[in-house]
């Protein structure tokens, strides 16, 4: 693995990355459970990669060459998709770290509960329909 030049050594350390982090840590595989129950981990991956280096003037026909190169891969359980009896909630393990953050896992709530207030609103008109045809037959008789 011996790389001579800092792109190489740059290189290197992209594909040691790559072999690391992988969409299975960030989603993670299903964990089934009895009675239908199946939960799903769910990760924050950050990671940051630096690299140099520096050729040095020689003499001799050998190459001398001075780099390095270095990865640092935090991975953080954030929550658990939980599906049962199909429906799925999400169960959060850490606190949000910011206001965007905090707006997006908002999302699905919000959609959840104005989907369930527009199916109340269209049943209960529903319901007065049926009930003013109701009276309107029976008041006909």
């Amino acid at each position: 693995m011996k790389e001579q030049s800092a792109s190489g050594i740059l290189g290197v350390t992209i594909d040691k990355i790559r072999q690391l982090v992988d969409t299975s840590m960030i989603i993670g595989d299903p964990i089934y459970a009895d009675g239908g129950l199946t939960i799903i981990p769910v990760t924050k991956v950050t990671y940051g990669f630096a690299s140099g280096g520096s050729d040095f003037p020689s003499k001799t026909n050998a190459e001398l060459f001075g780099g390095a190169g270095g990865a640092g891969i935090t991975v953080t359980p954030i929550a658990f998709l939980v599906i049962n009896n199909g429906e799925v909630t999400i169960k959060h393990i850490t606190a949000y770290d910011n206001a965007a953050e905090r707006a997006v896992n908002l999302v699905p709530d919000m959609f959840d509960k104005v989907t369930s207030l527009i199916n109340k609103n269209k049943k209960e008109k529903e319901e007065a329909a049926v009930s003013a045809a109701v009276e309107e037959a029976v008041s006909a008789d």
